[in-house]
Formats: C-alpha cells, sequence, structure tokens
C-alpha cells in the first residue's frame, strides 16, 4: 500500500498547481468567483473519484504499522487547513491550500521514500 505514496504525491503536486489556476492571484485580483468558472464536469468527477481513493487509502494506511504517524500526520492537516479554510476569506485560502499540500506532500514523500528503503 505504501508504493501508492508517489502517486499521491503527483496528485498533491496537480493539486497545487490547478489550485493556482482557478483561485490564483489574477482571479483574485479580477474579483471573479471560482465557483463560477470551474473545471469541466469530467475533470471535476475524476478529481472527486481521485479524492475518495486518497482517503480510502488513508485509512487503510492507519491499520498499518508503516508510518502511521506520518498518516496521522496527513489527516490532522486535511481536517485543520479544511477548518481553516471553511473560515478564511478568498484572498487567503490559496495561501491556506499551499501550505497544506506542501505539509502533505513532505509527508508522502517521507512514505515514499521510506517503502524504497524497506523494499531494499
Amino acid at each position: 500500500m505504501a508504493f501508492l505514496a508517489p502517486l499521491f504525491l503527483l496528485f498533491e503536486l496537480v493539486q497545487l498547481v490547478m489550485s493556482e489556476r482557478y483561485l490564483g492571484k489574477e482571479k483574485i485580483e479580477l474579483g471573479t468567483d471560482p465557483r463560477q468558472g470551474g473545471p469541466s464536469e469530467k475533470i471535476a468527477a475524476g478529481w472527486t473519484l481521485t479524492l475518495i481513493v486518497y482517503w480510502l487509502w488513508i485509512g487503510i494506511m492507519l491499520a498499518l504499522d508503516f508510518a502511521r504517524a506520518q498518516v496521522v500526520a496527513l489527516l490532522a492537516v486535511s481536517f485543520v487547513g479544511y477548518a481553516i479554510r471553511r473560515n478564511c476569506t478568498l484572498k487567503w485560502i490559496l495561501v491556506v491550500l499551499t501550505f497544506e499540500g506542501a505539509i502533505r506532500i513532505g509527508m508522502l514523500l517521507y512514505i515514499s521514500i521510506r517503502a524504497w528503503r524497506y523494499s531494499h
């Protein structure tokens, strides 16, 4: 299961790029609401499916002893980030998403390296 971490690492990187695209500085300066011009239905469906698989993977990884602290950190960062994003203005959402994504990327990178070392 830990060998799936690089896939979710890639997903997090793409998510950061997509966040900048839909919530970026230019969009904020224009005063546009990102909910009005979001991704297409196919991209949104794929994104939602990937998030569901990601959360299932996190749940399975919690049951394993392998890198449990990092998996708990992934959960904590996600929940705290969500709580902060729910209560901040549009201008701060991108900042919160960036910090949140960076921490999750760090945890996934650690899990990926640990899985690779464990296999050798």
